[in-house]
């Protein structure tokens, strides 16, 4: 087999293109607006599109009032997120559910959490689900195209399937919202917020539970209750995967990283 080559010290290499495939409403702003910034500053070229290429908003109750000092955002995230919501990609984002559009332009697809019910739209929806059918098999390594996601984000990959039933997510080893966390943001908090941390209603599984039945084993599904940053790269796709807000930063890192070590080698 012949060895890969390392690029001479200046070379030029392509400025990846990113898109946040987004619903209208209801993501955490720390898992969009964290990695937004860290992508801008890296010099990456980055995009959103949501149904019908209106304008995106995060989760209100991240960033106002109570809900926000007590669960939210920190002042930090609220404070980039106010930046990235003036950003010309986020006033004018593609339309998804356009018959012409495709991810097949841009090198990574980023797909945050967030787990008011406004994210079902993307969760279940049929026409992301045909894009992302599409593209995920062109991240198997060594490519150099990318799918990113965290928390409910990871329930859009879980729920693209083949004519097979087969999720897009069956070789690969991810993470997402551990089932602890969840249950406790939802009983910590059912007294006075109701169901608001269940995105598919009272009685519905956890995402754990959810993205776990689509792997072909239990043990592809990695963890910790450590709130430490913990962020998961699949072997065989380039495919990087985190568990929530907390490891929003943590998350855009290795992305980075990995986008630096494609520079490495021609």
């Amino acid at each position: 087999m012949e060895e890969p080559q390392i690029t001479a010290s200046g070379t030029s290499v392509p400025t990846p293109k990113v898109i946040f495939v987004m619903a209208d409403y209801g993501h955490d702003p720390t898992e969009t607006a964290v990695p937004w910034a860290a992508f801008k500053a890296a010099g990456y070229e980055v995009h959103f599109a949501t149904e019908t290429g209106k304008a995106p908003r995060c989760d209100k109750k991240m960033l106002e009032g109570v809900t926000q000092k007590l669960l939210g955002a920190s002042k930090s995230a609220v404070a980039t997120y106010r930046a990235m919501q003036r950003s010309e990609e986020m006033l004018h984002p593609y339309s998804w559910s356009a018959p012409s559009f495709s991810l097949d332009a841009f090198d990574l697809v980023v797909l945050p959490g967030g787990h008011e019910k406004g994210v079902r739209q993307v969760i279940e929806s049929a026409s992301v689900h045909k894009l992302l059918l599409a593209y995920f098999p062109l991240t198997k390594k060594p490519s150099r195209k990318v799918v990113a996601a965290v928390c409910h984000g990871v329930m859009v990959l879980s729920e693209t399937k083949d004519a097979a039933g087969r999720s897009v997510l069956h070789d690969c080893v991810t993470t997402a919202l551990p089932a602890q966390f969840e249950q406790a943001a939802y009983w910590g908090t059912r007294a006075f917020l109701g169901d608001y941390y269940k995105t598919f209603g009272h009685g519905s599984e956890n995402v754990q539970e959810a993205v776990t039945k689509a792997l072909a084993s239990p043990a592809q599904f990695k963890s910790t209750l450590n709130p430490g940053p913990f962020v998961v790269e699949d072997e065989n796709y380039n495919y990087v995967s985190a568990r929530y807000p907390a490891d929003a930063e943590a998350f855009a890192e290795e992305i980075i990283k990995l986008f630096a070590s494609f520079d490495r080698i021609v």
